[in-house]
């Protein structure tokens, strides 16, 4: 998997700023957690670019191929795919840019809408999705180094952040057996 260099510091540098953090501005536990959250970030998409890098994706395009794969015709508008990944619509565009580029979607008129486009996943962009999800899933999209149930707090940890931030109404969250908790 590619990967960035380890950095193999002798110290955890978010917790040595947590701690001057809090000599000089008090409670740090909001910055350490957010500051982690931004690292484990960089980490993961780097690991997730660079198995996804043989295949002409980054994660976000991948994410685009996957949506249109889950989606009933294999096509959408473009402003449902920005409101589904939760991107501008101008980050939509630069991406169904790209997967055009490579062969992996075609713009088509909308039908339902004289002005509106359709991206439409390709045969080889479906070939790519499953190639490169087996590649993700090999790898445990990064994150092998979790128990499942650990994975599942994650999630819903963080989703408390997304609920909260206006993602989606939390009170349409449904049980969910498979997962463990709330979807």
């Amino acid at each position: 998997m590619s990967q960035q260099k380890p950095l193999n510091l002798p110290f955890d540098p978010i917790d040595r700023a947590a701690e001057s953090w809090r000599a000089h501005f008090g409670p740090s536990a909001a910055m350490a957690a957010v500051t982690s959250i931004m690292r484990a970030h960089q980490i993961l998409l780097s690991q997730l670019d660079g198995l996804l890098k043989p295949y002409g994706l980054t994660f976000a395009r991948y994410e685009g191929l996957v949506l249109l794969t889950f989606s009933k015709t294999g096509a959408l508008p473009l402003s449902k795919i920005g409101e589904r990944l939760m991107v501008h619509p101008t980050s939509v565009t630069n991406t169904v840019d790209r997967l055009e580029k490579s062969g992996y979607v075609r713009r088509l008129p909308n039908p339902r809408d004289g002005r509106g486009v359709l991206a439409e996943i390709t045969d080889t962009g479906r070939d790519v999705v499953r190639r490169a999800t087996r590649d993700l899933m090999d790898a445990e999209f990064g994150l092998a180094m979790y128990a499942e149930d650990e994975l599942h707090g994650l999630f819903d940890q963080l989703r408390t952040l997304r609920v909260a931030a206006g993602d989606f109404d939390g009170s349409s969250m449904r049980q969910d057996e498979g997962h463990g908790g709330l979807l």
